[in-house]
């Protein structure tokens, strides 16, 4: 399988436990790819969710995503400041078709004044008991949530406003919009 090199355009695309597809992402820009992570740009991306429901993504967005940690994040890029989603989530796998992931419902919101929210607790708990997640799933979740909080606490990676101004500028070079 190819790699997608920088300024290449992929498919991101979401799915739940049972094997259902979720949600995917049209066309994220590539702006690095390595061994272990995937780092991309959606700018007013076409979002399809499984109802067929059709949105376009507001401001920018720096995407990141890994292949060894169980999240990713999504830092999008406001005039308040830089907000960040990041969804408890499956090491992603890339194929010809896109990057997969398999989402748990679980998500840290941070504001941009650091404010951190768990969100989506119930819906966690009702799909671990509906798609009975194995016990080690569980644990690997949980244990990801430290490690993440840990991250946003150090401003490390996707967490640091170097990283951001970085990606977003490499962006901004590769769409040509500077």
């Amino acid at each position: 399988m190819r790699i997608p090199k920088e300024g290449d355009y992929i498919a991101i695309q979401s799915y739940k436990h049972p094997g259902t597809l979720h949600r995917t992402w049209r066309d994220t820009m590539v702006l690095k790819t390595s061994e272990d992570a995937l780092i991309g740009c959606n700018d007013h991306t076409l979002v399809t969710e499984s109802d067929g429901r059709r949105w376009l993504t507001r401001e920018p967005a720096i995407v990141y995503f890994h292949k060894h940690y169980w999240f990713n994040v999504i830092a999008m890029i406001r005039e308040g400041g830089v907000s960040y989603y990041c969804n408890l989530a499956s090491p992603v796998t890339l194929d010809q078709e896109a990057l997969k992931y398999i989402d748990y419902d679980l998500d840290v919101k941070v504001f941009p004044d650091g404010e951190k929210r768990l969100l989506d607790v119930d819906e966690y708990e009702a799909h671990r008991r509906q798609w009975q997640y194995p016990a080690t799933t569980d644990r690997i979740l949980k244990a990801n949530v430290r490690v993440l909080v840990d991250w946003i606490n150090h401003g490390k990676g996707p967490f640091s406003q170097a990283y951001i101004d970085l990606w977003y500028n490499r962006y901004l070079q590769l769409s040509h919009r500077v």
